[in-house]
């Protein structure tokens, strides 16, 4: 019997398959290369992006009203005007807030260099310590401290080179905070439209299961956002209370930095902690105690049964995923990762049913 030959490969089928190879290749190239040309930008448009998947159910809903239809202008520049101003006002109160006190603190720095530190009247009243803590603050405090080593440290190169770098460093942030404002006008006068060309894309790339795997991650960084704001704003808001019942000066200004502070995890406890010091030391112990409780209290509240409730909720995530989501991704990707981790625990979860069905 006579065996056929197998059939020679077609030379135009295997160079149009290379061609396809080579296309792809050069694809991943450029996006690579596009991608490497504005990684300096790539943190201003994550922010706009995440904050834009915060505000996209509120932006829906203001365009559907009949006295908004066809102003996407209009509404992309009010929700960006909000958003800078939910950030540059706490900023400006603080800074007006430390000028209005910078000439009492200069007035007290050029006493204590030529006088000293007097020991405070509530070292006496310490349980425990008193003489060591006496003797130290006498030795090293109490003096006139224009020649002591920790004046002369304040001149020093280290220090002129902290504070450029400090200033290097704010300017950048400005500049990040500039092009996010930006790009979240972009985003959001684009509107319905931007999100429906995205979501066709998604599909076309990764099949329908991918497009819902997307809008589950939307999902979690929006309710992830609406749990670190929504707990931060309630934190600050009865730690507020509680600063002006027991009597700690600018409560108001007081408990929007802890507000601020609150929206990242286990961070508020450093402003009422440092609060209730300061009314330990003017003598007020049972103030201090009492902020420093209640605080622990509300925190405790707040992180381990209000924030899973509304991160987990929408995505169904268990609190440890939450837990491991914010502060693993905190410490990845810095403020970021608040946003990202829980995102990324949502595909974890997903995968993990899909795998287990």
């Amino acid at each position: 019997m006579n065996q056929r030959l197998p059939a020679s490969p077609d030379p135009q089928s295997s160079r149009r398959k290379a061609q396809k190879i080579g296309l792809q290749v050069l694809y991943v190239a450029l996006v690579l290369l596009a991608l490497w040309i504005v990684r300096s930008f790539i943190p201003a448009v994550v922010w706009a992006i995440v904050i834009a998947i915060a505000l996209w159910p509120v932006l829906k809903r203001v365009e559907g009203h009949n006295l908004f239809q066809g102003r996407t202008t209009i509404i992309a520049l009010v929700f960006t005007t909000a958003v800078s101003l939910l950030v540059v006002l706490p900023v400006g109160l603080g800074i007006a807030q430390a000028l209005a006190e910078a000439h009492d603190l200069l007035a007290w720095f050029r006493d204590a260099q030529e006088n000293g530190i007097p020991v405070p009247d509530f070292v006496s009243h310490l349980p425990f310590g008193v003489a060591q803590i006496t003797t130290w603050w006498q030795t090293n405090l109490e003096l006139p401290l224009r020649g002591s080593a920790a004046m002369k440290g304040l001149h020093s190169e280290a220090v002129l080179t902290f504070g450029r770098h400090f200033g290097a460093r704010a300017v950048h942030v400005l500049v990040v905070f500039g092009f996010m404002l930006v790009t979240l006008f972009m985003i959001l006068q684009a509107g319905p439209k931007l999100s429906g060309t995205l979501l066709t894309g998604v599909h076309r790339a990764f099949g329908p299961d991918g497009a819902q795997l997307i809008q589950r991650m939307v999902s979690a960084v929006r309710s992830t956002v609406t749990g670190l704001v929504v707990v931060g704003l309630g934190e600050g808001a009865l730690l507020g209370i509680i600063y002006a019942l027991v009597g700690v000066p600018h409560a108001a200004l007081l408990g929007l930095v802890t507000a601020v502070a609150a929206m990242l995890p286990f961070c508020a406890p450093i402003v009422f902690c440092g609060a209730a010091l300061w009314l330990f030391t003017q003598g007020a112990v049972a103030a201090a105690l009492g902020l420093a409780v209640v605080g622990f209290v509300i925190v405790f509240i707040a992180e381990h049964f209000v924030r899973p409730v509304l991160i987990g909720g929408s995505t169904r995530l268990p609190f440890l995923l939450v837990l491991f989501g914010i502060l693993g991704g905190a410490e990845t990707f810095g403020l970021l990762g608040l946003f990202i981790g829980p995102a990324l625990m949502t595909v974890l979860m997903v995968l993990w049913n899909d795998w287990v069905r």
